[in-house]
C-alpha cells in the first residue's frame, strides 16, 4: 500500500490558482491536475458524501447539508453521524483489500460513529445553562485529549460566524500533522474550509480574496511538505466553485404568500411549523428541496415556484432522476436558482416578527442554511462593545442573546450548489500521481475509487 494525504481545499478553483497558490502550483507541476464535475447539490456534505462512496446523492442520501425528517416533522441540518450516508465508504472498501489498511478522517463531514480508524470535528458543548463552548468529537476519545493538549482549545468560533478565518483551518492542519505522524494512517482526509468562508462573504472576485487564496496555500503547503518527507502520495481537490452572486430568494415567503407554510407564534415571534405546511422549503444555498404535504398540489406549488423571480428551475420526478437527486429524503420538488441569486430561508414578513435565533449564529435551530451568519449587524453601533456586553453577561453568569447577526441576505456576495458554468470556476482534482489520472476530467463519482488506486497502485 501506498501512504496517500487527500486535502479537500474547498472553493478552490482554477481561476483562484496562479501567483497566489505556488504550493498546489508545485503539486500540479509535478503531478497533474484535472477539472472535476461535481454533484447538485454541490454543498459539502453532498459532496463529500459523493467523493467517499462513490453513489451520487439519490444513492448516498445525504441530499443537502440537511433536510426534513419527515417522521420527525423537523428540518434537522448540519446533522454529524456517519450512519446517515448509505453506501460502503472508501475506507471499508480499502480495509477489504488489506486489513492493515488505515483511514485518519480530519474533519471531513458525517465524521461521527463512521468506521474510520481515526476521526476528529467540531462539537460544541451546551451547558444546561445555555452556553456554547468550543471542543470536538474525536475517535478514539483520548484524541480530543491530546489534540487538545497539543494544539490548545479548538477555535469554533474562526470555524464559522463573523469571525471565521485562517485560525480554525490552521488549528485542523496542525491536527492533521499530529495524527500523521503519531499514528501513521495509510489514508488521510483532511479538511481545510477557509476559502469556503470568505468566498462567500466577499465574492471570488473581490481583492481581499487574494491574500485569503494565500494563506491556504500556505497551509496545503505545510502537509505538502510533511507528506513529501516520507514518499507519500498527495492529492488535493475542491468540492464546488462559489460564483458571484447579487441578491437572494425568499423562498419561503412566497410560499407563505399562497397561502401554503404555516408558522405558529412563540412570545409573539415566528415559528416554521413544517408539519403543518402544505408546502415549506429547506433552503440550502443554490438549492432548496420544497417538501409538499399533498401530491395532489405538486402542479401548483411547482407553477409558483416557476413563476418566482430569481427560481431557474424546479425538479420534479423526472428532473430528481436526471439529477440523481431521487431519494426519498429529497423534497417533493427541488428548486435551484438562478446562477447569481442563492435561497434564503426567510419564512416571516415582518423582521420584528422573526425568531429571535435569526440574529444569532445558530445552524441547528434555523430551517436552512443561513450564511448571514458570516456577518456582524452593519447597524450595531460600536460592535466590539455590543458584542463585549453580551460575552460579560456570559461570564457574569447571566442568560444573555448573542444577537449580532443581521437580516440583510444582500451582504453575501457568494455562493454555490449549482454546477458552475465553465471549469475555471469549477472546483479541481490535482495528483502527485499523473499515471493515475484520467485523460480529461474527473467526475465526483469517480474519486473514491481514484483514491483507492493511489493507495493500491504501483
Amino acid at each position: 500500500m501506498q501512504r496517500t494525504v487527500v486535502i479537500d481545499v474547498v472553493g478552490m478553483t482554477p481561476a483562484l490558482m496562479g501567483a497566489d497558490t505556488p504550493n498546489l502550483n508545485a503539486l500540479a507541476d509535478r503531478g497533474g491536475r484535472r477539472p472535476l464535475t461535481t454533484v447538485t447539490p454541490a454543498v459539502t456534505a453532498t459532496v463529500q458524501s459523493t467523493f467517499t462512496t462513490g453513489l451520487m446523492p439519490g444513492g448516498h442520501g445525504a441530499v443537502a447539508n440537511g433536510w426534513y425528517f419527515r417522521d420527525l416533522s423537523e428540518v434537522w441540518l448540519w446533522r454529524q453521524s456517519n450512519k446517515l450516508v448509505g453506501g460502503e465508504k472508501i475506507w471499508e472498501t480499502a480495509r477489504k483489500r488489506d486489513s492493515a489498511f488505515t483511514c485518519a478522517k480530519m474533519f471531513w463531514w458525517y465524521n461521527m460513529y463512521s468506521t474510520a480508524d481515526w476521526s476528529v470535528t467540531p462539537r460544541p458543548m451546551y451547558p444546561a445553562d445555555g452556553r456554547k463552548l468550543p471542543d470536538v468529537y474525536a475517535h478514539p476519545s483520548e484524541l480530543r485529549d491530546q489534540l487538545t493538549s497539543e494544539l490548545g482549545t479548538f477555535p469554533l468560533f474562526n470555524f464559522w460566524g463573523p469571525n471565521a478565518g485562517i485560525v480554525a483551518s490552521k488549528w485542523i492542519t496542525d491536527a492533521a500533522i499530529y495524527v500523521y505522524e503519531q499514528h501513521a494512517p495509510t489514508l488521510s482526509l483532511v479538511y481545510l474550509p477557509h476559502l469556503d468562508y470568505c468566498l462567500q462573504k466577499y465574492g471570488p472576485n473581490h481583492p481581499n480574496i487574494a491574500a485569503e487564496v494565500r494563506a491556504v496555500d500556505a497551509l496545503c503547503g505545510e502537509i505538502i511538505e510533511r507528506a513529501d518527507r516520507d514518499g507519500t502520495r498527495i492529492i488535493a481537490l475542491s468540492e464546488y466553485g462559489i460564483v458571484e452572486v447579487d441578491g437572494a430568494v425568499h423562498i419561503n415567503r412566497a410560499l407563505r404568500e399562497a397561502g401554503l407554510l404555516a408558522v405558529r407564534v412563540e412570545l409573539e415571534r415566528e415559528l416554521l411549523d413544517p408539519g403543518a405546511s402544505a408546502a415549506f422549503a429547506v433552503a440550502d444555498h443554490q438549492l432548496a428541496h420544497v417538501y409538499v404535504a399533498d401530491p395532489a398540489c405538486t402542479a401548483e406549488v411547482k407553477r409558483i415556484l416557476e413563476a418566482l423571480p430569481g427560481v431557474d428551475r424546479v425538479l420534479d420526478e423526472d428532473g430528481k432522476r436526471e439529477m440523481g437527486l431521487d431519494h426519498e429524503r429529497a423534497g417533493e420538488l427541488i428548486a435551484l436558482s438562478a446562477p447569481d441569486k442563492w435561497f434564503t430561508y426567510y419564512y416571516w414578513t415582518d423582521d420584528d416578527r422573526a425568531p429571535d435565533f435569526a440574529r444569532c449564529v445558530d445552524i441547528h435551530r434555523k430551517p436552512g442554511y443561513d450564511p448571514v451568519e458570516l456577518f456582524l449587524d452593519p447597524d450595531l453601533i460600536v460592535p466590539p462593545l455590543q458584542v463585549g456586553w453580551r460575552l460579560l453577561k456570559k461570564v457574569a453568569g447571566m442568560r444573555y442573546l448573542m444577537d449580532v447577526i443581521p437580516l440583510q441576505p444582500d451582504l453575501v456576495k457568494g455562493s454555490h450548489g449549482r454546477i458552475t458554468p465553465d471549469d475555471a470556476s469549477g472546483p479541481i482534482f490535482i495528483s502527485t500521481e499523473a499515471q493515475l489520472l484520467p485523460d480529461e476530467r474527473v467526475h465526483a463519482t469517480d474519486v473514491k475509487q481514484l483514491i483507492l488506486d493511489h493507495v493500491f497502485q504501483k
